[in-house]
């Protein structure tokens, strides 16, 4: 079996005001159906938000990014996460943050190019 793609998707409470918050985060998405708010990532794949009030706050989803600092400035340039550091080691720079659910987004930019694919 060979896996091509990945598509990730977030349970929220209330779908509506989750697309405007992650819309402020990622930029304008989509509504592919009445029931799911989505974006098409460059690389393929995407991110996908739904309303489930039961499951949400235990999503987590990872975004790779190619400036780890420069997402951190839009965090904080935002208001999002105004106090959020990256981690840095070897490998990998992250940053982690929360949607106002509680679920958890981490934003990686790996050292390995081949990594991000």
């Amino acid at each position: 079996m060979t896996i091509a793609n990945a598509l990730a998707s977030v349970a929220v409470r209330d779908l509506e005001a989750s697309a405007g918050w992650y819309e402020k985060l990622l930029g304008p998405g989509s509504w592919p159906m009445p029931e799911v708010f989505e974006w098409q990532l460059e690389r393929g794949g995407g991110l996908q938000i739904y309303r489930a009030p039961d499951r949400a706050g235990h999503s987590s989803c990872t975004l790779i990014v190619t400036d780890i600092d420069e997402t951190v400035q839009h965090l904080h340039g935002t208001g999002i996460a105004p106090d959020a550091e990256p981690a840095r080691n070897d490998r990998v720079d992250t940053v982690m943050i929360k949607d106002p659910d509680g679920n958890s987004i981490a934003f990686a930019q790996p050292k390995d190019s081949a990594l991000a694919h």
